[in-house]
């Protein structure tokens, strides 16, 4: 079965990164809805994928209610992951070159752990990213979280990536995608979750190649397309 993934939740038809948008993915049956976090000053987990405002203000450079005040719209994680009948992926936002961008990437592990455990999400959640720091901090500490290793180009061995990252799934650029890879990676017991595709004849291509989830930015087209094209 192929999961569907609400793109920041259905960034084609709502704002992206809001608690609207999330709301409309899971009325429309989205199975996961898909976000990404960034983390205050004082250490609060909020919903952006961009760590620095159009303001020109760094999110980690701001109070959570100096946040606020700045952009009234950013939800925080907990509002998030307080919502009900849905999965949640969760990506962490962490840039290496940046590193006043984000806490370390331990830091970032256990502030996103101990949002998922205080509302009892473990099974219900995955965390991706591209720094895979965060991906082994986060094995390290909770070996029951799933996780997802993305990749955006190149000529990757999907299977050595994940390995490299500890993750159960790879998340690679839709472009990347061939059946010889998914194939690779099913035979070694990792799942693949491919980002971020909006066309049918691209739908088709990665259905066929056997991926396990797309992350979309509408998710009620791709659900309308996979209710034909079984």
């Amino acid at each position: 079965m192929l999961l569907v993934h609400g793109h920041r939740g259905a960034r084609a038809v709502l704002p992206e990164n809001t608690l609207a948008g999330f709301q409309y993915a899971i009325s429309v049956g989205a199975d996961y809805i898909e976000m990404d976090v960034a983390i205050t000053r004082d250490d609060v987990p909020v919903i952006s994928h961009d760590p620095v405002l159009r303001s020109g203000q760094v999110i980690r450079e701001l109070m959570r209610e100096e946040l606020r005040r700045a952009d009234p719209a950013i939800p925080e994680l907990d509002d998030v992951l307080a919502l009900a009948g849905i999965r949640f992926n969760i990506e962490m936002k962490s840039y290496p070159e940046h590193p006043g961008f984000t806490p370390p990437p331990e830091r970032c592990a256990g502030l996103l752990l101990h949002a998922i455990r205080g509302r009892a999400l473990e099974s219900r959640v995955m965390v991706e990213s591209f720094d895979f720091r965060v991906l082994r901090a986060m094995r390290r500490i909770a070996p029951e979280v799933r996780l997802a290793a993305l990749v955006e180009d190149g000529d990757p061995d999907l299977t050595a990536v994940a390995r490299e990252a500890e993750a159960d799934i790879i998340a690679p650029e839709f472009h990347v995608i061939t059946p010889e890879r998914v194939a690779a990676a099913h035979a070694a017991g990792t799942e693949v979750i491919t980002w971020t595709v909006n066309q049918p004849a691209d739908w088709q291509r990665l259905a066929d190649a056997g991926v396990d989830g797309i992350i979309t930015d509408d998710p009620a087209a791709l659900i309308a397309w996979l209710r034909y094209n079984p």
